[in-house]
């Protein structure tokens, strides 16, 4: 009879381990790059290198707080929502920038998240920085607040993926010896310490650069910019690192070709390139 009760005990937790391995998420994969020769990036990364990434980013553009996640910077015209500061445009005020955070909605909601009825709205509820500001503590506010803070891991996979379409779309412009110098910066950068993380902040800060609208007497301050400004290979540096020389380069040209003073921005993206430095 004992002997029965024990094979039927390590029957139940044979069956047990079984269920639990079944029902247990697969391990990260490690980071690898593929898609060299086809110019899609598909780069991976694993769930803790996402989340690190995506607290760097929120911490860039937010200083990491709760209240930063719901912003609208004085002199712009627009809201600046989420880890990314997302741009949210009022339907009856356009910009020449890339609106995004419509396009993190539409993501969210398509991983069964329910939207705060405020998130919902085709356009920017509010039509001006000094409303925004009145209504920082109303209800509609602290909800939004709520839903972007509880949303973070999301809006990290957001910008990742933004990152992941990045390259067909720069080299879809270039000749084809100017795709290949692209598409070897973009992985050297890729490959290199720190360099994921220095693309993904990038892309989400100043854009891929192939908006034609997005130009400053015809010169751009986008990734694509950056990666046609590098000094390659880098000297007594690592390619993430040049990355970051390029992108001051480049930042640095933007506020000289601006139509108005930019210049007050400048020590601060200047200290953010330096984050992109193993």
């Amino acid at each position: 009879m004992q002997n029965r009760i024990a094979a039927l005990n390590i029957s139940v937790t044979l069956a047990v381990m079984i269920l639990m391995s079944a029902c247990m998420p697969e391990p990260p994969e490690p980071a690898t790059l593929t898609g060299k020769n086809t110019g899609k990036a598909q780069i991976r990364i694993s769930g803790t290198e996402a989340r690190r990434i995506g607290n760097q980013i929120w911490k860039n553009e937010c200083a990491g707080t709760i209240s930063g996640l719901t912003s609208w910077n004085k002199g712009e015209y627009f809201a600046s929502l989420g880890i990314g500061h997302f741009i949210w445009y009022h339907r009856d005020k356009r910009g020449p920038f890339e609106e995004s955070f419509p396009r993190l909605v539409t993501f969210i909601q398509s991983k069964g998240i329910p939207l705060p009825q405020i998130a919902r709205q085709p356009a920017c509820p509010w039509t001006s920085r000094d409303e925004f500001q009145k209504a920082l503590n109303s209800p509609a506010m602290l909800e939004l607040r709520k839903f972007l803070h509880t949303t973070i891991p999301l809006q990290a996979e957001f910008i990742f993926l933004r990152l992941e379409h990045s390259l067909p779309k720069m080299l879809a412009g270039l000749d084809l010896a100017n795709r290949k110098t692209v598409r070897q910066r973009f992985y050297a950068v890729a490959g290199s310490a720190n360099g994921k993380y220095a693309l993904m902040d990038y892309v989400n800060f100043k854009g891929e650069g192939t908006k034609k609208s997005e130009r400053y007497r015809g010169q751009g301050w986008g990734m694509l910019q950056v990666l046609q400004e590098m000094q390659m290979p880098p000297v007594n540096n690592t390619a993430s690192g040049e990355f970051a020389a390029a992108a001051d380069r480049v930042l640095t040209r933007r506020v000289k070709n601006a139509p108005s003073d930019e210049s007050r921005w400048l020590r601060g993206w200047r200290n953010r390139l330096q984050t992109y430095r193993p």
